[in-house]
């Protein structure tokens, strides 16, 4: 897929405030400084369309970005930075939750992992959650150029060892590098498919 443009549309907190469903969405969360930011931006091209910081828990709002005129990418707000107020947490816990479960275009939520760390407990909690409420979901392996390339693939197996004790069969998965690029074509590739499937599903 060649990317011609991708614009920011809106921030909100409401998903009722968000563009209207008539284009397919992808979202993109992951616990705060797992580079979701970086890797958005690595897949449009665009240095700054998606804010990247070295402070967790920059992003607080539902961030849309419209892509080639034709669909939606949305940058979510991390999750589990405990610097922030109990009740921060519990509102923005509510307005992510309602956008997951109401938003009828979201064809894909993309869950990033950092590649270098063991599968942590409220990344597999937020999994399963989603697994009950049957949102489709892929899982981005982030910083894959932090490590060589044997550990990475150590970490990445073991990664999905843990993730297989609870599913029956693993999600689709993309290794990824935003500094490098990797991992970008498969996953451009991965929503051109998914595209091509809604256009003619609706």
């Amino acid at each position: 897929m060649q990317i011609k443009n991708a614009e920011f549309v809106i921030s909100n907190t409401d998903p009722a405030k968000c563009p209207k469903d008539t284009k397919p969405e992808y979202a993109f969360i992951g616990r705060s400084n797992v580079g979701k930011s970086s890797i958005i931006n690595s897949l449009v091209m665009r240095k700054n369309l998606a804010k990247t910081s070295s402070t967790p828990g920059k992003t607080q709002l539902i961030n849309h970005f419209i892509v080639n005129n034709e669909w939606y990418i949305v940058d979510l707000p991390g999750y589990g930075y405990a610097k922030k107020a109990k009740s921060d947490r519990k509102s923005w816990a509510l307005f992510i939750e309602k956008y997951l479960l109401e938003r009828p275009n979201l064809v894909c939520l993309f869950v990033l992992l950092d590649s270098r760390l063991p599968l942590q407990k409220i990344d597999n909690e937020f999994m399963i959650w989603l697994g009950e409420n049957e949102i489709p979901f892929c899982i981005i392996y982030t910083k894959a150029d932090k490590l060589g390339k044997m550990a990475i693939e150590k970490n990445i197996s073991a990664l999905k060892r843990d993730i297989k004790k609870t599913w029956e069969e693993l999600p689709t998965s993309f290794v990824t590098s935003a500094e490098q690029n990797v991992g970008r074509e498969e996953i451009l590739a991965f929503i051109d498919e998914c595209n091509k499937n809604y256009s003619s599903s609706s």
